[in-house]
């Protein structure tokens, strides 16, 4: 086992900044205009997230006593609740969409242990699929970045795709031909051969950086103090039940990839955190947070597993929130890059999740219909969710989502069919070795 650096430590942890940071940014980018915030109260609000995303981070990795699944988890805003959040702060404003996020956040944390017990419904069949399905959904985040961005008016341009391809070449090449901490940081050093070629093409946006500040202060409650509004918690809540779901299936995954075996006080500990950032989260200004899918197709693709790692991510996200100079960097990373690098990332979800379900007996025909009619259901969900626009509104954020409702089709058929499986369910169960070519010599486990 070879120990890291400290400054190979800073630097993985800030590949997993790079990788999550245009994500992270882009639901305060979203909600803001939306709710009528100011464009200043906007970039407040992004400092604000980035340092919600730190702290939550760094809850659920060092963890404490009965919260913290204590594994490379790093936290971030879920896009899940952009609709919400607009729906209500239209209604409520911010204060009230704050108020339902820290309400929904103890609630979460109260039920973490009722919650935590789905996990015998969590075989490698069902934790699979679901992260399959998870896979598949990113993949045309990762396409629409490489083709320049939506929206944009140079979307399908074929610079955007030729930079998009060459930063695929430049991590393929980094990946393959190099070893140690080098193959371990190829997606980073991908991004900036991608950005410096962008430069000389003309295609980097350096405004952001030069306007950016050099300090700002984070303040508590900056909109106002929180109001609470019954059927904004109730929608809140829901939102944050299916973060939930969601979270148990990315918990398993990197239990697998660590070595580390998931027991239901595990997924409890893990959603206990989640519900205590819901709740610091509102007091700072910001949203729902759940584990981040690329940064856990970052961890399948290096192979690095130490926790140190991603605490460092949290501890630079925390920096950031107050030094918008140096965030202004990142936001010089064109789209076509990150969508360049988020391809291999998010592919690994897909190799990960096939790896688990190939555990499955799937000559048995209860296995076969399972994921046939969970995947199915998942990706016609996710392929056109406006298929439920003349729903109530909660109706359409339950059954809108390609992932819930994929979930929940896969955890009923299982118990149906397969009846309910023991607890410890990644006992034995480790996610294959990734070919050397697409992963890399360091092994570390926290």
């Amino acid at each position: 086992m070879e120990k890291l650096s400290k400054l190979n430590t800073l630097l993985l942890g800030l590949q997993h900044v790079c990788v999550m940071y245009g994500g992270a940014v882009a639901v305060p980018l979203i909600v803001g205009p939306a709710i009528g915030l100011t464009q200043e109260q906007i970039i407040y609000l992004i400092s604000f997230d980035l340092l919600a995303c730190g702290i939550v981070t760094l809850l659920q990795v060092i963890g404490g006593k009965g919260f913290g699944i204590r594994l490379p988890a790093l936290m971030a805003v879920s896009f899940i609740v952009v609709e919400p959040v607009i729906a209500i702060g239209s209604v409520h404003s911010i204060t009230g969409v704050l108020g339902a996020v820290m309400v929904s956040g103890i609630i979460v944390a109260i039920l973490s242990g009722v919650i935590g017990k789905l996990i015998p419904y969590f075989p490698p069949i069902v934790a699979g699929s679901v992260i399959l399905i998870i896979g598949v959904s990113l993949m045309p985040v990762a396409m629409k970045n490489a083709a320049g961005g939506v929206g944009s008016p140079t979307f399908g341009d074929p610079m955007n795709l030729m930079l998009a391809c060459f930063t695929l070449v430049s991590f393929l090449l980094l990946n393959t031909l190099t070893k140690g901490f080098l193959k371990a940081v190829s997606v980073l050093f991908a991004m900036i051969l991608g950005t410096i070629l962008a430069g000389f093409l003309g295609m980097v946006d350096t405004s952001g950086f030069i306007e950016a500040s050099w300090f700002t202060m984070v303040t508590p409650f900056y909109f106002g103090v929180p109001t609470f509004d019954l059927s904004s918690i109730i929608t809140m809540t829901i939102i944050s039940l299916i973060i939930a779901v969601e979270s148990i299936g990315v918990f398993l995954t990197l239990g697998e990839v660590c070595g580390k075996e998931i027991t239901e006080k595990d997924v409890e500990k893990g959603l206990r955190a989640e519900g205590i950032g819901s709740f610091i989260s509102g007091i700072f200004n910001s949203f729902n947070h759940s584990t981040f899918s690329q940064n856990v197709g970052l961890v399948l693709l290096t192979k690095v597993t130490q926790r140190s790692v991603v605490v460092t991510a949290g501890c630079i996200l925390i920096f950031l929130a107050f030094v918008p100079k140096v965030a202004g960097l990142t936001t010089m990373i064109p789209l076509p890059v990150l969508g360049g690098a988020m391809i291999p990332m998010f592919g690994m979800l897909l190799s990960a999740a096939l790896g688990m379900i190939a555990k499955a007996d799937l000559s048995k025909p209860s296995n076969q219909l399972t994921i046939a009619l969970g995947i199915g259901v998942g990706l016609a969900v996710k392929g056109v969710p406006e298929a439920f626009d003349k729903f109530p509104e909660t109706v359409q954020l339950i059954c809108g989502n390609g992932v819930v409702m994929g979930t929940i089709t896969l955890v009923v058929l299982n118990a149906i069919l397969n009846g309910k499986t023991n607890p410890s369910i990644t006992h034995h169960h480790s996610i294959p070795e990734i070919q050397p070519s697409m992963s890399q010599n360091i092994n570390i486990h926290p």
